[in-house]
């Protein structure tokens, strides 16, 4: 999402320096299969947490190291089925009331060979659960989240799933067996913990050593779950200060204990904003043999810099914001494929309604209504079809534009949510409609922040064609694109936003976290009560209820015109003969989910 183009010719140049300045070890000269082999990656945006879990360690960038470093319960394949993963069993063991049982294999381990168990897991329950935060939010002016005092507990993330588990899970004598119970039936139970880069979450041993002082790792696993289970507001204070920002880093860090995994690979080099390092583990006992002894991820958001550095060997395989002059360069490079196809990224336009903005009703004297028909004004000039039309439709000629908040085109629940949820109603853009909801709500030239990443020429186009709309029913539209959109994300300083959601799993509670009043990913500050009631209901829902239960959440968003989906991320893999079985989904992790099926040719 964080992705810049720059024009050919000079600019590409002057990225290509940029992306060898400082040159991480090896190259691919090496015969396949071999101790030394290395595969390079490009990719735009850099890591900056080993905890995937909280709202700053929540992107793909840090997914995809992540991935390859932790083992998992489970993953999901090209296919977007759901495989085993190499950390134990998950079964349903109880119908009514919900129970789910996850067992340890015996070679689970920590890189320090300390178990991997069911302290791990409830550590990460009580981290996403919100159950033990004792205040909605801690969270500094910036969005950065600030460090709690001894009597305060927030953890700084929020699943719906893990909340609906009120009490101490059950835990075998020797801590390879750990049992949730739910206190209400749970739609997506099979994949709420384990599954995908985040594994178990951040090891508990460890967070004990750095919260609580504990340094033996047995007795810090204990530590941890005494204090979850006593709900001990002291130490969980600081339980959750280390989990919130304790293995946040952006260069390699002199502390091993923050690089403890659990997967194949360790990190052996990270130098900020130009590369991380990934080597095989010696000590790795767990099941996953990968074929590639060392991954380097080398980052640079330009995009037709990425290319160059295919063509030059300097990368082996990258993913790329895709262009239409992304597409025509890489297919023009000899002994290089380009596989293209849409991907699980949207993007939206979401508007702020608690920031006293033209959207808030606050700068109405709490007028709700009056808030509402200034956004529907604002939406009716948003030129979708066009946006689709100018730069999606060039690298995709069948793109069209996705009217639906919670589902892809093409998806089985598409064509029925889409008839129901009054998306229809923005097919097209109605200026004069426009101007007669600010005529009848009274207000006059409203004023707009637009927040985006402004290094993104995708972004930077939408923004265009959406100023030069907004102002001919005579919104007046401020620039307020930034390249750290990421760390503004819900700070109040915009009234607009336009970003992209990746989709990691395919729940029908995924999106939960986005609507939902103070949750994690809506940061727009949105609330309405009948949209979490119907949440609640989707999150017990049964198969034959999911459609229905969609388009009534979608109907309400519409209405309350929290904003508009525009269309799905065309997605280009592109990556040189020297490499093979390299195969994407369309969740996160991305092309990274087989990574041990890479091989050097």
């Amino acid at each position: 999402m964080n992705k810049r183009f720059l024009a050919a010719g000079a600019s590409v140049a002057a990225a290509a320096m940029v992306l060898t300045a400082c040159t991480p070890p090896g190259g691919n000269d090496e015969e396949g299969g071999s101790d030394d082999s290395i595969v390079n990656v490009g990719w735009n945006e850099s890591f900056r947490s080993m905890n995937t879990m909280t709202a700053n360690g929540n992107a793909v960038s840090n997914a995809i190291l992540t991935y390859m470093m932790n083992d998992n319960f489970g993953y999901y394949d090209g296919d977007l089925e759901v495989q085993d993963g190499a950390l134990g069993s998950v079964e349903q063991v109880s119908e009514d009331p919900l129970k789910v049982k996850y067992t340890f294999s015996d070679d689970a381990k920590w890189s320090d060979g300390t178990p991997v168990d069911a302290a791990d897991l409830a550590l990460t329950w009580a981290g996403t659960s919100a159950n033990f935060n004792t205040v909605e939010s801690n969270n500094a002016d910036d969005g950065s989240v600030k460090e709690n005092d001894a009597k305060t507990v927030y953890f700084d993330s929020s699943t719906a799933g893990s909340a609906l588990i009120k009490d101490f899970p059950e835990v075998s004598d020797d801590g390879k067996e750990i049992t949730f119970e739910y206190s209400k039936p749970y739609a997506d139970w099979q994949t709420e913990f384990g599954v995908g880069a985040d594994g178990v979450g951040v090891p508990a041993h460890i967070v004990a050593k750095k919260a609580l002082g504990v340094d033996d790792a047995a007795e810090g696993k204990q530590a941890i779950l005494d204090a979850i289970k006593d709900k001990d507001t002291e130490a969980l204070s600081k339980i959750s200060n280390t989990w919130n920002t304790g293995f946040d880093f952006t260069s390699m860090p002199d502390d091993e204990d923050l690089l403890v995994h659990s997967g194949p690979y360790k990190m052996t080099d990270f130098v900020e904003g130009q590369y991380v390092t990934l080597e095989l583990d010696d000590n790795y006992s767990g099941p996953l043999k990968p074929k590639v002894n060392t991954v380097t991820v080398r980052y640079n958001g330009d995009p037709m810099a990425m290319v160059q550095a295919i063509e030059n060997g300097e990368v082996d395989v990258t993913q790329p914001q895709a262009t239409a002059d992304v597409l025509s360069a890489a297919e023009g490079l000899d002994g290089v494929t380009v596989d293209a196809a849409d991907g699980a990224t949207y993007e939206h336009v979401d508007f702020t309604f608690d920031n006293k903005g033209s959207f808030d009703p606050a700068s109405y004297g709490g007028d709700e209504d009056t808030a509402k028909k200034v956004r529907q004004a604002f939406l009716k000039t948003v030129p979708r079809q066009d946006i689709v039309d100018k730069i999606i439709k060039p690298l995709n000629e069948n793109a069209q534009v996705r009217d639906s908040f919670t589902q892809a085109p093409g998806s089985p629940m598409y064509d029925g949510i889409v008839e129901g949820n009054g998306m229809k109603d923005l097919e097209s853009v109605d200026i004069d409609g426009a101007k007669k909801l600010l005529e009848d709500a009274g207000v006059d030239s409203p004023s707009v922040r637009v927040m985006y990443d402004n290094t993104n020429s995708r972004r930077q186009q939408e923004f265009q064609l959406i100023k030069e709309s907004a102002e001919k029913a005579g919104f007046k539209m401020e620039d307020v694109g930034d390249v750290n959109w990421g760390t503004r994300l819900g700070d109040g300083t915009y009234d607009v936003s336009l970003f992209g959601w990746q989709s990691e799993g395919t729940g029908v509670t995924d999106t939960d976290a986005n609507y939902r009043t103070g949750a994690q990913n809506n940061y727009g500050g949105y609330s309405n009560e009948k949209t979490d009631k119907i949440l609640d209901k989707l999150l017990v829902s049964s198969e034959d209820e999911q459609e229905d239960l969609s388009t009534q959440l979608e109907k309400q968003l519409t209405e309350d015109a929290f904003g508009a989906p525009i269309f799905q991320f065309p997605e280009l893999t592109i990556y040189r003969d020297s490499i093979s079985n390299v195969k994407s989904t369309s969740v996160s992790p991305t092309m990274f989910w087989n990574y041990w099926e890479w091989e050097v040719n």
